[in-house]
């Protein structure tokens, strides 16, 4: 698929405080950050990351409370950029942490800003226990006209080890050999 066709890596992730196996820990790069990475070499997709213009606070629990608002206002945060030529991508590989179980509220905005009519949407979430939530079927809400195939969801605690996870998920929708 992504051999004949245009790939791009959407992703929101964030670095620095996080939990993870039960602990706040600080990390270098995020969970989906890192999965995107994995993807993005098994691939050779172009890579977006998903940012707001408004950053999150750095502690956590903050963080945790802001994503609870955003939800229950059923906010859409503003983005710092745009994609470039959205048309010419067929495929996008969707990438975001399990907030509240399902996206962050800016990868709505994301999937708000662009016709994805025709495409085809990979998604994958890190999470800590609670797996890709209801994300899938609010992505089909989102974006009708779109194919939208099996998502996976990696534990962001063990993301750093998930390479066959990955490939072997890749291999399974039929992206890579």
């Amino acid at each position: 698929m992504v051999a004949t066709t245009k790939s791009l890596i959407a992703f929101f992730s964030r670095k620095g405080n996080n939990y993870v196996g039960s602990r706040i820990v600080n990390l270098p790069i995020g969970n989906t950050e890192a999965a995107a990475q994995m993807i993005q070499k098994l691939t050779g997709s172009d890579v977006f990351r998903i940012d707001t213009l408004k950053a999150y606070p750095s502690d956590f629990e903050e963080t945790t409370d802001v994503a609870r608002q955003e939800l229950r206002q059923k906010a859409r945060p503003e983005l710092a950029g745009r994609v470039d030529k959205m048309a010419d991508y067929t495929v996008i590989f969707l990438g975001y942490p399990n907030w509240w179980s399902t996206m962050p509220m800016a990868v709505f905005t994301f999937l708000e800003a662009y016709d994805f009519s025709g495409k085809t949407i990979i998604p994958f979430c890190t999470h800590e226990g609670s797996g890709i939530g209801h994300s899938e079927s609010e992505i089909k809400k989102l974006c009708p006209k779109a194919t939208i195939l099996k998502g996976l969801a990696i534990r962001g605690g063990s993301v750093q080890r998930a390479g066959n996870e990955i490939s072997a998920w890749l291999r399974e929708l039929g992206v890579i050999e």
